[in-house]
């Protein structure tokens, strides 16, 4: 997701949505002034262990209570941050900062479900992660989130690698930030206090970024975290094959994600040596890149392009970036459960052809996919309108309800 209409039209469903379904009504009138907040940089709860303790993956390495807020109003949920162990894109354990958020209210029927949702694009700086964001009042995905909350199912939401911990975060890379999602649901359900059942169901939901966070979380599931019981997995907007995006992205209004997704790949690859490649004016973009969120370098880098901040014509015909842009792709593997994609036609960001090959890729390896496509919405439109639709197919699944495919 970029620019500022997302954040116009997902800052009203913060307002709108999480005070309508959440907020208590003692709550409503609760806006004091609020003790500042410190940035995960200079928090040293984000500061990750040195080394990384080589234990499980999913394991809690330490959290603490925390208010979430929609602008300035405490949402009435039971809310705690932590840090839990994950694994980079090279294998090597990390940490990872997130959130766990759990509804006040009983849960009845079995285990509480479990939603471990992908946020969409924040951003590159540690300013940018969901957990800070959300504790400040100003997360833009907090009116999505609710949703799957009203429903009575708790919610964790990662930050993934480099967001909030120190980066810059590893964006459009596959393997970490769905490894970063499957362990923020093992994480939660091993959370004590959040009292969740390890046996509980999973579902999985993500859009724009956190379409690569589901659509990987559910390709890893099988061999990464088997012991998951992911029920469902909700992944829209997503740009499944991100050569094709990169090269509609670049060089127009919205090429500062093209530039941030080149600074992630190369923060989770370094043997890309991305910055050998640069131009003086391109370290100087990537060096500010590095520490902005989403409407800061779409801002301040539309219609650039990458081959004026590098030194060849065209970077993403290099070999090394062919073998990791390949390495990236989604529809390789069948995921773990039942998939819904779904996707705008008119998708400004992500072209709908991308969506439509993963459908058909999947379909081709006998996975049940069901597969939405609007003709009318584009990509932050769409984040919107498809969530209600989202959350009554994870709830299907939750049910027990077969799925049913569009292939």
């Amino acid at each position: 997701m970029a620019g500022s209409r997302r954040g116009r039209l997902l800052t009203m469903l913060v307002a709108c949505a999480t005070a309508a379904v959440l907020l208590a009504p003692q709550a409503a009138g609760q806006t004091e002034l609020l003790e500042p907040i410190p940035a995960p940089q200079h928090d040293p709860f984000y500061t990750p262990p040195d080394p990384v303790p080589d234990v499980a993956a999913g394991t809690v390495l330490r959290s603490r209570p925390v208010t979430v807020r929609a602008l300035a109003v405490p949402v009435q949920v039971d809310s705690w941050q932590m840090l839990y162990r994950s694994t980079d894109t090279q294998g090597e354990p990390e940490a990872v900062s997130g959130t766990v958020l759990v509804p006040d209210t009983p849960w009845t029927g079995g285990p509480r479900p479990l939603v471990t949702y992908a946020v969409g694009s924040h951003g590159l700086g540690p300013e940018c992660a969901p957990s800070y964001q959300m504790r400040q009042g100003q997360d833009p995905e907090l009116g999505l989130i609710s949703l799957a909350l009203s429903q009575g199912w708790a919610v964790v939401v990662t930050d993934y690698e480099g967001s909030g911990t120190p980066g810059p975060h590893t964006y459009a890379a596959g393997r970490t930030t769905g490894q970063a999602v499957l362990d923020a649901a093992r994480a939660a359900q091993r959370l004590p206090q959040a009292r969740l059942d390890p046996a509980g169901l999973v579902g999985v939901w993500g859009y724009s970024e956190g379409g690569i966070g589901a659509g990987w979380a559910g390709e890893l599931a099988p061999t990464y975290a088997p012991q998951l019981r992911i029920a469902g997995i909700a992944s829209g907007g997503t740009p499944a094959d991100l050569e094709p995006v990169v090269r509609h992205l670049d060089g127009g209004p919205f090429s500062g994600l093209a530039l941030a997704g080149a600074v992630g790949l190369a923060t989770a690859y370094p043997d890309l040596r991305f910055r050998s490649i640069l131009t003086p004016e391109g370290e100087a973009a990537v060096e500010r890149i590095s520490t902005q969120c989403v409407d800061e370098f779409t801002r301040d880098f539309a219609f650039r392009r990458l081959a004026d901040l590098t030194t060849v014509d065209d970077p993403v015909a290099l070999p090394q970036w062919q073998r990791v842009l390949d390495a990236n792709r989604l529809g390789t593997t069948p995921p773990a459960a039942p998939v819904l994609l779904y996707h705008a036609a008119l998708d400004e960001l992500i072209p709908v052809t991308v969506a439509r090959q993963l459908a058909a890729d999947y379909c081709a390896r006998d996975v049940t996919v069901r597969y939405l496509e609007s003709p009318i919405d584009e990509h932050v439109s769409y984040a919107a309108n498809a969530a209600p639709a989202a959350v009554t197919w994870l709830a299907e699944r939750f049910a027990g309800q077969p799925a049913s495919s569009t292939c």
